[in-house]
């Protein structure tokens, strides 16, 4: 956390989310990358810190099925996911709202030879028209980071084609309840799992540097639903056995006790309801 900078829970809406995570993300992007870039591999689908693979978990179907589809990845970051998934005859679009991340992208691209099309902007306001994509898919992207999660929600069913899927991976909401520490200290319940309000990170003048907001499953379920999605899958991975890595408040210790992660798969039913 930079110098002069604190973390505090209380309300900030969408812009302000915006704001302060676009912000954070563009600083953050090459310390990121260069901590993470090798654990996600340059094409490399990786659902979370525990490293369960795509290929492994089949979240998306069997792989062999994915070659032909139209896929949008939300929150892309440097777009290793989309890369692999090109690389199974996907047709693949990132979107970021961090241009730094995608400019990691666009370095990937050239040193790979493997090439995906990104997008700059939001979740909350998809570039594209409607029915464009047979899957939509998020790995620990933008969805923790925005507050209006039924605009962002009622956007991704907008997009999907009718039966399409839209899978995700975010914290496993019970890890709100214990400190973001991967040692002993994260062992310890602290806080409600209903408490939804969003974690920040502000400066000394009160301004929101970071922002994560909090979602149970139950909302999820629910803000899914109200869109037009049922939910077909909810995996709760393992940690690793072996895995001694430590990515913040993930690690071996709290990891092989209760899940860090929940993947949620979800199929487009019915048309989704306008958003007032």
């Amino acid at each position: 956390m930079p110098d002069g900078v604190h973390p505090v829970r209380r309300p900030v809406d969408e812009q302000g989310s915006r704001r302060a995570n676009r912000t954070d993300w563009d600083a953050y992007a090459d310390e990121y990358q260069s901590t993470h870039g090798d654990f996600l591999g340059d094409v490399g689908f990786v659902w979370g810190p525990e490293g369960h693979q795509e290929r492994d978990l089949q979240v998306l179907g069997d792989p062999a099925g994915l070659a032909g589809l139209e896929v949008l990845e939300v929150g892309c970051g440097a777009a290793q996911c989309s890369r692999w998934l090109a690389t199974q005859g996907a047709r693949v679009v990132g979107l970021d709202l961090s241009e730094r991340q995608l400019q990691h992208s666009r370095r990937i691209d050239e040193a790979t030879g493997v090439v995906v099309p990104t997008v700059c902007a939001t979740a909350t306001a998809l570039p594209f028209p409607d029915d464009a994509f047979d899957v939509v898919f998020s790995s620990f992207g933008a969805l923790q980071f925005v507050a209006d999660g039924d605009v962002m929600v009622g956007e991704v069913a907008r997009v999907t084609r009718p039966d399409g899927v839209f899978a995700f991976s975010v914290t496993h909401p019970i890890r709100w309840s214990m400190p973001d520490d991967a040692g002993p200290e994260g062992m310890t319940v602290t806080s409600s799992y209903w408490d939804r309000t969003p974690y920040v990170e502000e400066d000394e003048d009160g301004r929101p540097r970071y922002v994560e907001h909090h979602r149970t499953l139950g909302d999820w379920a629910d803000l899914l639903w109200a869109s037009g999605f049922a939910i077909t899958a909810l995996h709760e991975p393992q940690w690793p056995e072996g895995l001694d890595r430590v990515w913040g408040g993930w690690g071996p210790l709290r990891g092989r006790l209760i899940p860090g992660t929940a993947i949620i798969v979800a199929r487009l039913l019915r048309p989704p309801s306008p958003v007032s």
